[in-house]
């Protein structure tokens, strides 16, 4: 096995980049896969989160394009989210150094004209998601019929968000001789149907339980009730040093969770489906930076960001699938680091809990709460019981609605 990117039949100008980089020792998914990659074979790779993959195909795209003279695009990654693909081009930018154009990267929620300039000036990587790809080929602002290289990242995750026909209608617009490379967290019956009908040959290569978080994360469970989840999730903060990332379900639910947490004085940012990509980009930047430590967010950043040194997963509410908890996760214990990962749970959730560490295999350490956690206080509910409806009418009275208080012992106006 290959220990360092040294050993590995690279160029200069990439064993520069590297270098530069900070990138010395592959992660067992790029030593296997680079190799493959750059002999031109087809790969079929599942592996966990935070394995490496996206240096593990951009290393070989970087050396293709380095030997290719200048003939428009010629490679194409497609990512189910913007977020993963800010991070793809963020590598790539690592890597390509002068020698090479900057990348199109072709999202949704991000300026067209921009995206449009990129290609224009001669871009030969295209990062993009489906949807938005595909509305640029139909429209013939983009030609993608002399791609020598597809890469389908976290696929599984594409075909969750419903991209299979848009891929498809993609795919069909590439030429047939082309080498492509399937990354892939879980290999779903749906993803072995892209295996056959993308794929030529390919070399299969599997890396661990893929249902699984790394086993350098660890994992705990408190039980608390709703009312104390708050103050236990300021007792996790206030014993870490370190970055943390917060899971919520919903939208409303990030928003209240960072507003309550901002209003405590712990600073915080927050990521979900409803904040335009330039408020995701920035409190990304500001977490990226350390100008906060805090970030609250939906299963949106469960996957396609990578902020290094993570050390607190913590889950406020439990995901909505299994899955979604390897990948929440999978934010933490990145390339050989450990991490912690806290999920909160009330004693109404702990079937769905048992219920989840059996679909992963895996068993979380019971944890027990130490010393009193206060209980959040809640809004009263209005005592009705001395309050008349004022009368309308003749045979008619006014019907009390939620909230609303009317006048003791029919007070009159």
């Amino acid at each position: 096995m290959i220990k360092h990117f040294s050993e590995l039949p690279l160029s200069a100008h990439t064993q520069e980049r590297l270098a530069a980089a900070n990138f010395t020792i592959p992660t067992v998914v790029q030593a296997s896969a680079i190799p493959h990659a750059l002999a031109g074979t087809d790969i079929l790779a599942t592996a966990q989160t935070g394995t490496g993959k996206t240096l593990a195909f951009l290393v070989p795209i970087v050396e293709q394009l380095l030997e290719q003279k200048p003939a428009g695009m010629a490679a194409l990654v497609l990512v189910p989210t913007r977020e993963l693909a800010i991070q793809v081009v963020g590598q790539y930018n690592l890597l390509r150094g002068k020698q090479l154009p900057a990348a199109a990267q072709v999202v949704g929620g991000l300026s067209e004209k921009e995206q449009i300039k990129s290609i224009k000036a001669g871009a030969r990587l295209v990062v993009a998601t489906p949807g938005r790809l595909e509305d640029l080929i139909k429209r013939k602002l983009i030609d993608i019929s002399k791609l020598k290289v597809l890469v389908l990242d976290e696929a599984d995750r594409m075909l969750d968000m419903g991209f299979i026909q848009p891929l498809k209608r993609i795919v069909s617009a590439m030429p047939k001789q082309r080498q492509t490379m399937l990354f892939s967290a879980t290999l779903e019956t749906s993803v072995v149907h892209l295996v056959s009908d993308y794929l030529n040959k390919p070399v299969r290569l599997a890396f661990g339980s893929t249902l699984s978080p790394c086993e350098n994360v660890k994992l705990q469970a408190f039980e608390v009730s709703t009312e104390q989840k708050f103050s236990l999730l300021q007792n996790l903060l206030e014993g870490e040093t370190g970055r943390c990332l917060v899971f919520a379900r919903t939208k409303r639910g990030t928003e209240r969770l960072a507003k309550k947490l901002v209003q405590s004085g712990i600073s915080a940012a927050m990521i979900h489906g409803g904040r335009t990509q330039p408020q995701r980009n920035i409190a990304l930047a500001d977490f990226q930076k350390g100008k906060v430590r805090l970030l609250i967010a939906t299963d949106v950043a469960s996957r396609g960001i990578h902020v290094d040194d993570i050390a607190h997963v913590i889950n406020y509410e439990l995901p909505e699938i299994a899955e979604d908890f390897v990948h929440r996760v999978g934010r933490t214990g990145r390339a050989g680091a450990t991490g912690i990962a806290s999920t909160f749970y009330s004693r109404q959730e702990q079937h769905d809990l048992a219920a989840m560490e059996r679909t992963l295999k895996l068993k979380m350490e019971r944890m027990k709460i130490n010393g009193t956690l206060e209980r959040e206080e809640r809004p009263k509910p209005v005592d009705v019981s001395n309050y008349v409806a004022k009368p309308v009418g003749k045979g008619s009275r006014m019907v009390l609605m939620p909230g609303e208080v009317l006048s003791r012992h029919g007070a009159s106006n």
